[in-house]
């Protein structure tokens, strides 16, 4: 016969038994969701609560973040970066924003082909400027007057089997519009150089709103350039560089190196300086196929895409420290909007 003290025991074992299951399960639960939200990430590869935590704030207090959430424009508190959105019913492929204009490169329609829209800070249309492609990339220069933008584009007699772009720039304030980088002049190694196959992608504009770099591609070399706008020129620094981004401080650029300078190997998100040309990997070990922004002068952010086609923010640090973070789950495109 069981005594009264014996069944305190077994409730006491039961429970016990109960709580180390029920931990066990939650633990297990947390582990998948996080691998879920970027497989493949440093969440695999490396301390599972490190890679999921969302770094400290940058910027200022009250400064948020705009990125696409499901293809519509939202924003979200750079201090609760997972917290709650505000969603707009703007949509985007492809959308950036700096200077209080807004670039957004709409989807194709069933009647008409994709679009940019140039918006203010209030997200009211002030442009738009019809284009025909695949939206890929847009860019706005750090003081809202230049917008750049890049789309896949099919027909060129060259392209084989493989890709062709159309990369084109407006000025906001004198209205000029260039349609196509590929009529500037190119000089590699300081001589002219002409090419049928050339392509251009990627802008990011420098303080000055006349300079920007970008990536030029042909002969199978894809190369960083640097561009002039009144010059009409474009000048090669780096070869194997891609989807430039350059820092707040003009001296550093963020961009996707190819594996062996080989992109069907995947990309390495990496850091170049300006001044020596001395590259960086940063601790993210996975491909990244994206144009990564600066949300500060210390902290780079790029979207990794789930088997599912779901994309999230990440973020590592500049300089090849660390690891990668989790910033924004379920979005892409992302973009500081500083605090006022």
């Amino acid at each position: 016969m069981n005594t009264p003290a014996r069944h305190v025991h077994v409730k006491v074992l039961v429970t016990l038994l109960a709580a180390v299951l029920l931990a066990a399960l939650a633990a297990t639960v947390v582990v998948r969701a996080r691998q879920d939200a970027a497989p493949g990430s440093a969440a695999e590869a490396g301390d599972p609560v490190a890679a999921a935590a969302a770094p400290a704030a940058v910027g200022r207090p009250g400064a948020q973040l705009r990125v696409l959430s499901n293809g519509l424009l939202s924003t979200v508190s750079l201090a609760d970066p997972s917290g709650p959105r505000t969603v707009t019913s703007m949509r985007c492929d492809r959308a950036y924003t700096a200077g209080g204009t807004t670039a957004c490169l709409t989807p194709a329609e069933a009647l008409s082909g994709p679009k940019l829209l140039v918006l203010d800070a209030h997200l009211k249309t002030r442009r738009t400027v019809p284009l025909t492609g695949l939206p890929n990339r847009t860019r706005v220069s750090a003081d809202g007057r230049m917008v750049a933008w890049t789309l896949f584009v099919g027909g060129d007699s060259y392209a084989g089997g493989g890709f062709s772009t159309r990369t084109g720039i407006l000025d906001t304030r004198t209205g000029r519009v260039i349609a196509s980088l590929e009529d500037f002049a190119v000089f590699r190694e300081g001589r002219r150089y002409r090419a049928a196959d050339i392509n251009v992608w990627g802008v990011t504009f420098a303080a000055d709103d006349n300079r920007f770099y970008a990536t030029l591609s042909s002969a199978g070399t894809r190369s960083l350039v640097e561009g002039d706008v009144t010059a009409g020129t474009l000048r090669t620094l780096a070869d194997n560089v891609e989807c430039p981004s350059l820092s707040p401080d003009g001296r550093r650029i963020a961009f996707k190196e190819a594996v062996g300078a080989d992109p069907a190997k995947g990309w390495r998100v990496s850091v170049l300086d300006l001044a020596t040309l001395r590259r960086t990997r940063l601790a993210e070990t996975h491909s990244v196929d994206d144009q990564a922004a600066w949300l500060d002068g210390t902290t780079v952010a790029y979207a990794l895409q789930r088997p599912d086609g779901t994309n999230d923010v990440w973020t590592v640090p500049a300089d090849g420290s660390g690891a990668p973070h989790l910033l924004v789950p379920g979005a892409a495109s992302p973009a500081v909007l500083p605090a006022g």
